[in-house]
């Protein structure tokens, strides 16, 4: 009898510019959903750096939780990172958004001399050690070309960015809507997402394209 996948999801809050990316959580979700594999949200229980108006891109003068904002995306259905075992899932995956480079990381501020908050490294490098693979998608990849100095990632053709992820040590593959770079050494699948100018129906794409090629490496 074939066993079912599953799936872990890494959000970073509830939208584009402070928070998780919704259309690549929610299509990330309906991938794995459609390979008839399951999936289990995690947030890190954590004050988002700031709140952005979605409207007007103003910072609002207000607090929230990254994990709380997090909900809202999987409909509740969510646990604190610090629970994720990497002994309990087939493989990774975090979608992009700018919470990755806010809250996940300090990347938005710091660049190439970034640091990953704790629970995220440990997160990623447990699945490492597991020998299962990790999923990122947009801005995400580049948290792996951190912690994994020597990576191959794609973000796509944002050149700020890939200068960003050349001094931390990594290697930059130009993909363009729906590809993937692959490193097997890390078993690490990336794919560019909003950091090109895409429809909804190219971040289906790459989402769907990381789901697959991540099967392909279990």
């Amino acid at each position: 009898m074939k066993t079912v996948k599953k799936f872990a999801l890494v959000l970073s809050g509830c939208g584009v510019y402070d928070g998780a990316e919704i259309h690549e959580a929610t299509l990330s979700m309906l991938a794995i959903d459609k390979a008839k594999c399951t999936y289990q949200c995690f947030a890190p229980d954590m004050e988002q750096y700031h709140v952005i108006n979605h409207l007007n891109g103003e910072a609002m003068n207000e607090k929230r939780n990254v994990l709380v904002e997090s909900a809202r995306i999987a409909r509740g259905n969510i646990k604190p990172l610090s629970q994720y075992k990497a002994h309990d899932f087939d493989g990774i995956i975090f979608p992009g958004g700018f919470g990755a480079a806010k809250n996940l990381s300090n990347l938005a501020f710091k660049g190439a001399d970034c640091s990953i908050i704790e629970e995220v490294e440990q997160a990623i490098m447990s699945t490492y050690l597991a020998g299962k693979p990790i999923g990122a998608l947009c801005i995400a990849p580049a948290i792996m070309a951190k912690v994994f100095q020597g990576a191959s990632v794609t973000i796509g053709n944002d050149l700020s960015t890939i200068e960003t992820i050349e001094k931390m040590g990594s290697i930059h593959e130009q993909k363009s809507y729906g590809e993937v770079a692959i490193d097997k050494q890390y078993k690490l699948v990336t794919t560019p997402c909003y950091m090109l100018k895409s429809s909804i129906s190219q971040i289906e794409a790459g989402a769907t394209r990381v789901v697959q090629s991540m099967l392909e490496l279990m």
